[in-house]
């Protein structure tokens, strides 16, 4: 599972993209503790890894070109394994375990939000967030629940001792889909996040301008 990055969910529409150069020199505010940062960066390592291998056993062009099936299958087999990891292991930090109850509770905030998503209204007003908007929660949940599903599905595929062959014939179909829903999603989560410049600075930093802060997310209160 995942933490989510601080863009909203793929395929929702929200507000124009935010220059870096705007909010240049303004006053800064602490958005992410260095823990949650770091189970950010190495579920997105073991994410990358898991969809970058997944591709290489999936499409001949890429398998004939990296070679090496049984490495590439066992780097899949463990990366997906261990995805999970980086957020248990992050439950440590109570910077994390207050940012997960946050992106697990919605309010009535939350639907005005997402109702002026689907309207393509993006005027600041209309879109009221806490520390994580609806677009956040929504993407965090579906992710997770992604992931347990990958996870459970691939063990089924890997074990084939656990369960009968109608099983695990059912575990492929639903494994393979899923896997190409997640690129899918994961390429409109890498692309929004390429458009908010702050936003990937205060994952990257822990930092975000107060000015930002303060148009995106107006009803948090750093």
């Amino acid at each position: 599972m995942m933490t989510r990055p601080e863009t909203d969910a793929p395929g929702v529409p929200d507000r124009a993209a935010n220059s870096g150069e705007r909010f240049a020199g303004s006053v800064r505010v602490p958005r992410f503790a260095p823990a949650e940062r770091w189970v950010h960066r190495v579920t997105a390592v073991l994410m990358g890894v898991c969809v970058g291998t997944a591709a290489c056993l999936y499409l001949p062009q890429l398998a004939e070109l990296v070679g090496r099936r049984e490495l590439v299958v066992r780097l899949h087999e463990w990366s997906g394994l261990l995805l999970p990891v980086p957020v248990l292991a992050g439950l440590v930090s109570r910077a994390f375990r207050k940012d997960l109850r946050l992106l697990n509770r919605f309010g009535a905030h939350d639907g005005v939000w997402l109702r002026a998503a689907l309207r393509r209204d993006a005027r600041p007003e209309s879109r009221p967030a806490g520390k994580f908007n609806a677009g956040q929660k929504v993407y965090a949940a579906w992710i997770a629940g992604a992931v347990l599903v990958m996870v459970g599905t691939g063990l089924l595929m890997w074990f084939t001792h656990l369960a009968p062959l109608v099983w695990r014939t059912s575990a492929t179909f639903v494994h393979d889909w899923l896997a190409l829903t997640i690129g899918i999603v994961l390429a409109g989560h890498i692309g929004m996040a390429m458009a908010r410049p702050e936003a990937r600075r205060g994952l990257r930093t822990g930092s975000v301008s107060k000015e930002w802060a303060e148009e995106e997310h107006p009803l948090w209160r750093p």
